[in-house]
């Protein structure tokens, strides 16, 4: 592998706080809401409501993490470039390895739910239609970030205008008396739920790894990633009050498509049409914005010499890192033989993702000691004290939930084990091991 990658063309920023919403929310309002109402429901009861507050508490700890560090050192890769610069070049190297693994089981999992979702209208063969689908996220995404960011905000606004139609046209079905008792469960079931819903807010800080592609990012990343979080929990609690007020604790803790049966309750057979649609457009913004973020970390990863030096070629007329496009696609292809449990393909996205997030809680600290000068100079800047303690808390939090998803499924464990002790191997014999390279200049006068 050749030492010294070209010199390449810059991709464009074409991205702004609407393309950064777009993004982060069409990443965490995915297939999660769809499923993991009734599960959490059967442990919290009504209080459920209470569990997901709680499982925001460490999205916020992450997100406030994120916007600082997009607001210092906005890069195209973030989650590769920032612990590559600040903790160390390996550290970089293996959670993007990982996240190649993660990400591929995220796109198939989405695949699959949106399959079987438009599914209750035709009859479509499962794999087949995946493949299709991959082919039609592949043609967007050769358009150009612009393009692929535009797709998102189409699918986002008619994302949250079926949200709205949901949860305000079914208030005249909604029962008061399904919300007492509150906490039929106790503060012990309050709190089981929270791992649950912890996957509800995952990938709201997905546009910093377009962060290169983003205009004014220094202002714009954390304005994005703010509005994004508060929307989220909007859209959640708004869905979440909804369902159990027209099915009850018990109906909807039982049900195996809780959001479709509180769909139909309300609205009768038309219920079943807005839930499906809602359900596809959602899960459709998903992929797309995984897609995305997957072939930019791979063109950073290229564009460091981690990974072959075609990855960072920036090509075509819309400027877009071609190659790292088709070698997503390849990767998600290949992916279509995973194993089809929804189970073992959740874990395989959420352990990478949270393993990414401590990652860069340990870049923010590193940043605060090697670089003084960018926290500085960062228009979005907690005080250090308190990015020392977010950081040290997004670690231990991480740790807590990758612990606690071991009794569900050891499969995924084992699988990204060998997977990383692969990436060990090809990072200590294939690829080269920059030194502890200094980071080019982030002038955000400029940006």
């Amino acid at each position: 592998m050749p030492n010294n990658v070209p010199p390449k063309e810059e991709l464009r920023r074409d991205i702004g706080v609407t393309g950064i919403v777009a993004l982060g929310l069409g990443t965490a309002i995915g297939v999660s809401v769809y499923s993991v109402l009734a599960p959490a429901t059967q442990l919290a009861g009504v209080a459920m409501i209470v569990s997901m507050l709680l499982a925001m508490i460490p999205m916020m700890v992450y997100a406030i993490i994120y916007g600082f560090m997009g607001a210092a050192v906005p890069v195209t890769g973030a989650s590769y470039e920032w612990p590559r610069r600040f903790v160390h070049p390996f550290l970089g190297f293996i959670i993007s390895w990982l996240r190649i693994a993660g990400s591929t089981s995220a796109v198939i999992v989405l695949t699959m739910v949106l399959v079987s979702y438009a599914g209750a209208f035709v009859a479509l063969p499962l794999k087949p239609t995946m493949f299709g689908l991959l082919v039609f996220v592949l043609v967007v995404n050769l358009l150009g970030v612009s393009a692929a960011a535009k797709s998102q905000g189409v699918m986002l606004v008619i994302l949250l205008g079926t949200c709205a139609l949901f949860a305000f046209g079914s208030v005249p079905s909604i029962e008061v008396s399904n919300f007492t008792p509150f906490a039929s469960h106790g503060v012990a079931g309050v709190f089981a739920a929270v791992p649950l819903l912890i996957s509800l807010f995952l990938g709201i800080e997905s546009a910093t790894e377009v962060g290169g592609e983003v205009k004014n990012p220094a202002r714009s990343i954390p304005l994005g990633i703010a509005i994004s979080i508060v929307l989220t929990a909007v859209v959640y609690l708004m869905v979440a009050i909804a369902a159990l007020g027209v099915l009850g604790p018990e109906k909807l803790g039982a049900s195996s498509a809780p959001l479709l049966d509180a769909g139909i309750a309300a609205f009768g057979p038309a219920g079943r049409y807005l839930i499906v649609a809602s359900a596809v457009v959602a899960i459709g913004s998903s992929i797309n914005a995984t897609f995305i973020i997957m072939s930019r970390f791979l063109y950073a990863m290229a564009r460091e010499g981690m990974l072959p030096s075609p990855l960072a070629k920036v090509s075509g007329k819309h400027d877009v890192p071609l190659a790292a496009i088709l070698c997503a696609f390849v990767l998600c292809c290949i992916g279509l033989f995973l194993p089809e449990n929804l189970v073992f393909l959740f874990l395989a996205v959420n352990i990478p993702t949270i393993l990414k997030y401590s990652a860069t809680c340990l870049a923010a600290v590193g940043l605060l000691r090697k670089r003084p000068d960018l926290y500085e100079a960062a228009r979005f800047r907690p005080a250090k004290g308190m990015i020392y303690a977010l950081a040290v808390a997004g670690v231990g939090l991480g740790i807590l939930i990758i612990v606690a998803g071991w009794s569900a499924d050891w499969r995924p464990y084992a699988l990204l084990l060998a997977w990383a002790f692969i990436g060990c191997l090809y990072y200590l014999i294939i690829g080269r091991r920059p030194g502890a390279k200094a980071e080019p200049a982030v002038s955000l006068a400029s940006e």
